[in-house]
């Protein structure tokens, strides 16, 4: 990706040319299942156990602080 945009010409030429897609099949991908089909990580890591118990003890529930 180019700073300030999409880089077009080099996502079209590598959906056409290195994984072989015609036009209407490229321009009907989502810019996430492109990036999925280029091999580019998408979107976050699920939240592991200690982030989750990060988090609790950071904000815990009202119940919880009352002893409930």
């Amino acid at each position: 990706m180019k700073a300030g945009g999409l880089d077009w010409a080099g996502l079209m030429r590598a959906g056409m040319a290195g994984l072989g897609l015609r036009p209407d099949e490229f321009w009907r991908l989502t810019p996430a299942e492109l990036a999925v089909m280029l091999g580019e990580p998408v979107g976050q890591r699920p939240m592991g156990q200690a982030q989750l118990d990060d988090l609790r003890r950071q904000w815990p529930d009202a119940a919880e602080e009352a002893g409930e």
